[in-house]
């Protein structure tokens, strides 16, 4: 077993990984610095489209994929770990959609247990659950590249750092903005929306930190992660962009972010 010390989780590469998805969030959020106006529906739609298509490719070519390849030596049962742990990242997304209050855009109803937060905070808590499974992916992936084991390249990792985050700038317009429209200040609006990605490189780190005791675990922590976001997609997402009116603007979009995922993954990968 190799494991990942502190010193290695450490490298300059890797921290610039776990931290380039958090950038782009703070930059999607710093659009409501300069854009006075509720974005148009048509453009959220598309945003979250394209948001949707960049995680469902990378839950397959940066997750799911590797994970399979990881557990080869099992040979007609190397589809088990993916399996397993795909479930487990539902289950325990489904566990905290179901304990946390929270509050998804453009509805007027709260999920989860009641509460008395107000309605931007739990708008916020909303985010930081869809944007956890995207740091641990990012940390299982970073974490198989410091193993030396799991045959992921520093450039793979970065393909999915790259990807994330650029999912991740659409989604910090789409946090920021509503809430400038719902009288916060600019300021407040933009640090909510900030704050809402500050979860994801904790929760990397945190994943490769864990990792490091339990390499011959990461095939399940590969597609846990890959569980937990392909939820997001499903229960969140999906939704979102086929809300209203009909269109097919989200559908074109989601497809466009899961070749611009599929395209970086092959590309750096």
């Amino acid at each position: 077993m190799v494991g990942i010390t502190v010193g290695n989780a450490m490298q300059p590469k890797a921290l610039l990984g776990l931290m380039i998805p958090f950038l782009g969030t703070v930059l999607g959020s710093a659009c409501v610095l300069f854009m006075r106006d509720r974005l148009n529906p048509l453009v959220q739609r598309a945003l979250t489209g394209f948001a949707a298509g960049v995680m469902v490719a990378a839950s397959i070519w940066s997750l799911l994929v590797p994970a399979m390849e990881q557990a080869a030596y099992m040979r007609q049962w190397a589809f088990l770990p993916a399996v397993i742990g795909f479930w487990l990242g539902i289950l325990f997304l489904l566990f905290l959609d179901r304990t946390i209050p929270h509050l998804h855009m453009n509805s007027s109803k709260a999920e989860g247990p009641k509460s008395s937060l107000q309605k931007t905070t739990m708008l916020v808590l909303a985010v930081t659950l869809h944007n956890l499974p995207e740091g641990m992916a990012v940390g299982a992936v970073y974490a198989g590249w410091l193993s030396g084991e799991a045959g992921i390249t520093a450039m793979g990792a970065l393909a999915l750092s790259l990807g994330i985050a650029i999912q991740n700038f659409p989604e910090g317009a789409i946090i920021s903005m509503p809430l400038r429209a719902e009288g916060v200040s600019t300021g407040k609006a933009f640090r909510y929306g900030a704050f809402s990605g500050a979860v994801e490189p904790i929760g990397a780190a945190l994943t490769i930190l864990m990792a490091g005791f339990i390499i011959p675990l990461l095939p399940y922590l590969l597609s846990f992660a890959a569980g937990a976001m392909v939820y997001v997609v499903v229960e969140e997402l999906i939704p979102e962009m086929s809300e209203g009116s009909h269109s097919n603007l989200g559908t074109v979009l989601f497809a466009a972010g899961f070749t611009v995922m599929m395209a970086l993954d092959v590309a750096l990968g």
